[in-house]
């Protein structure tokens, strides 16, 4: 890395996502300087719309964060398009990242808002459909795909959950066991008093036809019909450019991915680095990944006020020591 050489930006915001144009946003409306570098690959790129969202229900992904975009440059954020493949520095001397086509960017404070890496399981066919069909989430997806013939893929205990509550939006819920979990006898109480169907056998392939999810098919076994699939993914963090300014991942105690832990406001272990959206909250949809980053900003200009504050404080008393007032 170069050595302070680069003009330094007052944030230095990793990732392009709601989470980071919300801050870089909220941080440009505080009349600081910030530089978002952007990698153009939202985790949510699959889907077809945003929901959850008050007053943008429906909207493309894409468009909203064209959006996004527009309004983070109204209060003056600088957009760098391209990857961090390494991170270094301190709060003292300020923090530097280099690009993948070996750009260095600078500033006196560091937000991460990476987002998280969906990891399906190794299941054919499952990805080419993935924000389609193949969902996940019900309250992100479950309206789309009420009442329709609904498939829960086994991956662990969470499965029984997640057929539990698509019931909520259908009545024609299988749950495929995958050979990956057996109900303890209050789970399988439960799916049979909801009408959950329940199968056996290892899920082989989702045959899609005339792009169009067709069906599960089983290993040595017929392929039944469904309209949806539900899936539970591995999300892991995006942090491995900062293994450099020991951001290291944790283990989700579900058991559901790794992400960055923080504390209340967002602040890392690293002091002058700070995390927002989904690489510190796995949980956390679109709307919460960009309310959370906005009080983070709030924080980190905090911070930065504090510091310019202590220092001019400084600068003026010693005036005072000499002009001997």
């Amino acid at each position: 890395m170069t050595k302070n050489k680069e003009p330094i930006a007052d944030v230095l915001i990793i990732g392009g996502g709601a989470a980071g144009l919300s801050a870089a946003q909220m941080l440009g409306r505080c009349r600081r300087s910030v530089t978002v570098v952007d990698n153009g690959q939202p985790r949510n790129a699959p889907a077809q719309a945003v929901h959850g969202f008050l007053s943008r229900d429906g909207i493309n992904p894409a468009e909203l964060l064209a959006v996004g975009r527009a309004e983070a440059r109204q209060y003056g954020a600088v957009i760098v398009r391209g990857t961090v493949l390494a991170a270094g520095g301190n709060l003292e001397q300020g923090f530097e990242v280099t690009l993948d086509d070996g750009t260095p960017l600078r500033g006196r404070r560091l937000l991460v808002a990476t987002g998280l890496v969906d990891e399906l399981p190794a299941i054919e066919g499952l990805r080419g459909r993935w924000g389609k069909d193949i969902l996940h989430c019900p309250f992100c997806h479950g309206w789309e795909v009420q009442d329709q013939a609904i498939a829960v893929v086994g991956s662990g205990p969470w499965s029984v959950h997640q057929a539990l509550l698509f019931r909520q939006w259908s009545s024609n819920i299988t749950l495929f066991l995958n050979d990956k979990l057996v109900p303890a006898d209050a789970d399988a109480e439960q799916l049979a008093s909801r009408g959950v169907k329940v199968v056996a056998g290892r899920v082989e392939a989702v045959r899609v036809e005339q792009r169009r999810l067709r069906g599960i098919a089983l290993a040595g076994g017929p392929e039944i019909a469904v309209e949806a699939v539900v899936v539970g993914p591995t999300a892991q963090a995006r942090l491995e450019a900062f293994a450099g300014l020991g951001l290291v991942p944790s283990v989700h105690p579900a058991g559901v991915g790794t992400y960055l832990e923080t504390d209340a406001d967002g602040a890392t272990s690293v002091p002058g680095v700070w995390a927002a959206g989904n690489v510190t909250d796995l949980k956390a949809q679109v709307l919460a990944s960009a309310a959370t980053a906005a009080w983070t900003a709030v924080v980190i200009n905090n911070h930065l006020m504090a510091e310019e504050t202590a220092a001019d404080v400084r600068a003026y008393r010693e005036k005072l020591t000499l002009t001997g007032a």
